[in-house]
């Protein structure tokens, strides 16, 4: 999802200060023979094994289709968060690598050393990423989330483990990253580290009711985040993406659906129910049809959701993907004029590929196997431990 810097605080959903580990060896494993130059963008996310922690890159061809390209060490480690049973979604979040096409950087969490890595794009052969600067402390344990602002020029952090909160950095094409003076901000949130998440197959009724956290910026600071509870009927707000034009995010809500809420203090929010979902956790936004993509972990579909002006939410279509397949993080680009849908698919290792054509018309065009390119290549990758999902592409 794009997302400007003013509307950073509402879309980090919900760790000891730590310093940045010694910037390591940033390996680079090709994952084909031939690396597309002049390709019209790329795709990223990460490997987040404990081990080490990769980018995977894949090019995106002029079809919007995908080719795989090679993974680069982060220079730091991947996580898994507690849950009972073991499953993907290791950081219980969205956002947790993303790309700014302005500002040509690419950034990722490093759970399992409590970092963040940033890389500069090259945009006449995207996949080819360089590190910026060492990876740099997160201020606190398990970051899980992030985002730039609108120019790519800062950054902004969540973490979600024992020392919790969002800091912001000033963004440095030469020497990386710099934590801004008075923007670390604490959340207050009884948790642990690893952070203590729901299993992967998301039973709400055992969970408690969750909590939106907004801040608004001054000077480019956030302010003392305001937690909010979900509308009437939702339980658990998950992803946050911004409702186009208005002061308004979309939610979605493994507990029900999705929620809506209305952040101009009028009374338009709501709770929206999916029928036979099981833990719809992500989302995005579509400027070429004009409405939002929900991904189900469970169900493993995708559901099409409008809102209109008076942020009157409803189901349009819904798009079936291969069964037990766990969609999880996703992302939307533009490619010669026509949007294209990038699902991660940890339980088949894939990448999933649909094509936007027009409201309530989602084309599978498709299925992006990871798992045999990673192997030959020596990039180990399992399911429990896939995350994240960006895009960027030439300007």
């Amino acid at each position: 999802m794009q997302l400007s810097f003013a509307a950073l605080a509402s879309i980090l959903a919900a760790s000891s200060l730590v310093s940045a580990v010694p910037l390591q060896r940033r390996g680079t494993k090709m994952m084909t023979s031939k690396t597309r130059f002049n390709a019209a963008g790329a795709v990223y996310f990460i490997t987040n094994e404990p081990s080490e922690n990769m980018i995977i890159a894949a090019s995106i061809n002029s079809d919007g289709t995908l080719s795989l390209d090679r993974a680069v060490s982060t220079g730091g480690h991947g996580a898994h968060g507690i849950t009972d049973p073991l499953g993907p979604d290791a950081l219980f979040s969205q956002g947790a690598i993303k790309a700014s096409a302005k500002g040509q950087v690419l950034a990722t969490v490093n759970p399992g050393s409590n970092t963040v890595s940033l890389f500069s794009i090259d945009p006449n052969t995207p996949t080819n990423i360089q590190p910026l600067g060492d990876p740099i402390s997160s201020e606190g344990e398990f970051p899980m989330s992030l985002a730039f602002n609108s120019d790519g020029s800062r950054l902004c952090v969540l973490n979600g483990g024992t020392v919790n909160g969002v800091i912001c950095y000033n963004v440095d094409k030469k020497t990386g990253l710099s934590a801004m003076s008075n923007t670390l901000r604490s959340l207050g949130l009884n948790q642990t580290t690893p952070a203590t998440g729901p299993p992967w197959n998301c039973q709400p009724p055992r969970l408690q009711r969750g909590r939106q956290a907004a801040a608004r910026l001054r000077q480019g600071c956030p302010a003392e985040p305001r937690l909010s509870r979900p509308p009437s009927g939702g339980l658990l707000p998950f992803s946050m993406t911004v409702v186009p034009g208005k002061n308004a995010v979309l939610s979605t809500d493994p507990g029900i659906g999705f929620d809506v809420f209305d952040l101009s203090g009028g009374n338009s929010s709501s709770a929206v129910a999916i029928d036979g979902q099981s833990a719809t956790c992500w989302s995005s936004f579509s400027t070429k049809t004009g409405n939002f993509y929900l991904t189900d972990i469970g169900t493993s579909i995708v559901t099409e959701v409008n809102i209109d002006d008076n942020l009157k939410a409803s189901i349009v279509k819904q798009y079936p993907q291969t069964n037990g397949s766990s969609t999880i993080d996703n992302d939307i680009a533009t490619v010669n004029g026509k949007d294209f849908m990038y699902v991660l698919a940890p339980g088949t290792q894939s990448v999933e590929v649909l094509s936007l054509d027009a409201p309530g018309n989602a084309q599978h065009v498709q299925s992006l196997q990871i798992s045999g390119p990673a192997k030959a290549s020596g990039v180990t990758i399992s399911t429990n431990n896939l995350q994240g999902m960006t895009s960027f592409i030439r300007q």
